[in-house]
């Protein structure tokens, strides 16, 4: 059976910039990083498929049943 990795969270993305790698009201996976959050942002993987830093106030984060978190964590390894 697929492990949960804790440190992963999820995000949705509720503020955009023009022609950004984000889509509004999409759930992005956020990866940890204590720098970034040092700065007010947090390390997302857009739209490109590659992480980058946006600023917190982007984003709302959520909290998943671990069944969601396992199903989504599932389709990025796929």
């Amino acid at each position: 059976m697929y492990t949960v990795d804790s440190n992963v969270q999820f995000a949705i993305c509720i503020a955009t910039e023009e022609e950004g790698d984000l889509e509004i009201w999409k759930i992005y996976r956020v990866l940890p990083d204590v720098k970034a959050e040092e700065v007010g942002c947090l390390r997302v993987i857009d739209e490109s498929g590659e992480d980058y830093l946006y600023p917190q106030s982007r984003f709302v984060i959520v909290e998943l049943p671990e069944e969601v978190r396992e199903r989504l964590l599932a389709t990025v390894e796929e």
